[in-house]
């Protein structure tokens, strides 16, 4: 499996275990300009923008080491342009999903809510 449908699977795993937990799912990989959103939620009258990091291997890290100062600003930024463009919410939270494909071919999924500010 290449990088990109290891992605694309994480990215649906991530969708069904928010749905699963209540959470209404929005959009999908939003985009503006050079800017991207894996996932956008709501919960509780709450935006959620949910970063997802798949990962078939931990030889460089689990996939929520990923997400470093530059990452986080980056979402920051994307999720301002977003909330500009929709201004009925004023609520908003981040979270990461991280997904790992274990030794034993089963999927890891950690959910990280709230992640930073």
């Amino acid at each position: 499996m290449n990088n990109k449908d290891t992605g694309f699977l994480g990215e649906n795993m991530a969708a069904d275990h928010l749905i699963k937990l209540g959470y209404e799912i929005l959009e999908r990989n939003w985009r503006y300009k050079h800017l991207e959103l894996d996932i956008i939620a709501s919960k509780n009258g709450i935006l959620n923008i949910i970063e997802v990091k798949t990962r078939s291997s931990i030889r460089f890290g689990f996939p929520e080491q990923s997400i470093g100062r530059q990452k986080m600003q980056y979402l920051k930024n994307a999720a301002a342009v977003f909330q500009y463009k929709n201004p009925k919410w004023k609520r908003i939270q981040f979270g990461v999903i991280a997904i790992h494909l274990n030794k034993k071919g089963e999927w890891d999924l950690l959910f990280l809510e709230d992640f930073f500010l």
